[in-house]
């Protein structure tokens, strides 16, 4: 079988797709290409999975007014016209849609070439670019049972609620090489504090207000995103990164608790690793409030905490303290969606 996977723009659209690369490579018989942005995260991410990558113009959808809309919607044509090429001569069974802005051009260059087109949704909302995806899908993939709402009656017939695809490989951590690796005390407990790819101010400044009193009880590892580390803070039982990749695995399997903001893949891996978790959503003023929406479906269901508005670092410290002494409910449960919609990728094999 031969298919195409597209998404991209933030490592959000990427991962879950690195997720079904792996299964489908675990099954074996399947030939890969990815297309997606030139400028996006997915070209760095697939060239060291070793996945042909070929990069198109994408502009970006914006909900609000902006002089950019009108240069990005010149970019759609040429997007569309390269995804063509790369479609027309790799010639796939099947497009996989992870969403994001780089994905419109190639879901619409599939359809012109009558391929089918499988499309996913992680969040509780859909995303716009997503929204449009979905009226060019044969099958529309759902994370959340929620998403339904969202979801137009003429477009029901094409959904299956699959969970979300999440990586194998970050499920399988080893606390004794999380602890080698940040040479943290095995004895005291750990709190894994991430602001997600980018990092986040807001969470990085409530980190450092309070972290003597975050250290009279926990061990910290702050994942504080790229150029955002505090090169004059240096304490026992405190260690500071910009991004982990591969040592995340073991830095999960090691934390007692987890501080996230609300994405659905982030969410989705600490819920399958039985993690208390502490969730800091984007607020509204920053996305679409699809966070907010993620963050409340998994609040209700395993009793997580969650932080949103006008907080404070005494807010954020005191709300630590709640969510690492309460008891999460481990009965919950949430589907890893790769295996499941793999099968449904499967059913277009020619």
């Amino acid at each position: 079988m031969r298919i195409i996977l597209t998404g991209g723009g933030t490592a959000g659209h990427v991962i879950p797709n690195v997720a079904v690369i792996e299964e489908l490579r675990k099954r074996g018989g399947a030939e890969v290409l990815y297309v997606g942005s030139k400028v996006g995260v997915e070209c760095g991410i697939m060239e060291k999975m070793g996945v042909p990558f070929v990069g198109v113009h994408c502009g970006k959808l914006r909900r609000y007014f902006s002089w950019k809309n009108f240069v990005d919607a010149l970019k759609v044509p040429t997007g569309i016209f390269q995804a063509y090429k790369a479609l027309k001569g790799f010639s796939p069974d099947i497009v996989f849609s992870k969403g994001g802005y780089v994905a419109v051009p190639v879901v619409i260059a599939a359809s012109l070439l009558r391929i089918p087109v499988v499309s996913h949704e992680s969040d509780v909302s859909p995303g716009l670019a997503n929204k449009i995806c979905f009226r060019f899908s044969k099958q529309i993939c759902l994370s959340f049972e929620e998403t339904k709402s969202f979801i137009s009656k003429s477009l029901m017939k094409k959904v299956v609620v699959t969970g979300n695809p999440v990586r194998e490989s970050i499920l399988t951590g080893n606390s004794d090489i999380g602890h080698r690796f940040t040479g943290l005390d095995k004895h005291r407990p750990v709190i894994l504090i991430m602001g997600g790819s980018l990092g986040a101010k807001q969470i990085n400044d409530f980190v450092r207000e309070s972290l003597n009193e975050l250290l009279k009880r926990y061990q910290i590892v702050h994942i504080a995103g790229k150029g955002n580390l505090d090169m004059g803070v240096h304490k026992e039982g405190y260690r500071q990164y910009e991004f982990l990749d591969e040592p995340l695995k073991d830095i999960f399997a090691m934390s007692e608790m987890v501080v996230s903001r609300g994405g659905a893949n982030s969410l989705f891996e600490l819920a399958l690793m039985k993690k208390k978790v502490l969730i800091i959503p984007l607020a509204m003023h920053a996305s679409r409030g699809e966070q907010i929406a993620n963050a409340q479906v998994f609040v209700r269901k395993f009793g997580w905490s969650m932080l949103s508005g006008n907080i404070s670092a005494d807010e954020f410290l005191k709300t630590i303290e709640y969510a690492f002494n309460n008891n999460i409910n481990k009965s919950a449960k949430v589907e890893n969606g790769t295996s499941g919609i793999v099968d449904i990728i499967n059913k277009f094999k020619k």
